[in-house]
């Protein structure tokens, strides 16, 4: 299907106030992370490569050590089986991940 409406997308509870809504095609996925006030996604790695953007709101990101606060329009990269975490602040966030290969455990 080459068309989707992702408000229509099942959402999935990833973390305690972090929930993820996906598109996926053969080689890659999109993930929207809604970030809750004062949701933390725990320290974790993966073999897919993610990049993202911040779609709304503001986040500190921690990437292999590194700690940033990035607000609407920052974009990040996360290379593979590199560990990252995120911490929302007062208000709810928004990001955009993209995944290459898509995360079978991210699919419906």
């Amino acid at each position: 299907m080459p068309f989707f409406v992702i408000d229509e997308q099942q959402k999935k509870q990833v973390f305690d106030g972090a929930s993820i809504r996906t598109l996926h095609g053969e080689k890659i996925m999109m993930s929207f992370v809604d970030l809750k006030p004062h949701s933390v996604v725990a320290e974790h790695s993966h073999p897919h490569e993610q990049m993202g953007m911040v779609l709304e709101g503001t986040f500190e990101l921690t990437i292999d050590g590194d700690s940033r606060i990035l607000k609407k329009g920052d974009a990040y990269l996360i290379p593979s089986n590199v560990k990252h975490s995120a911490k929302a602040f007062e208000e709810p966030a928004v990001a955009l991940d993209i995944f290459s290969p898509p995360r079978e455990d991210y699919k419906e």
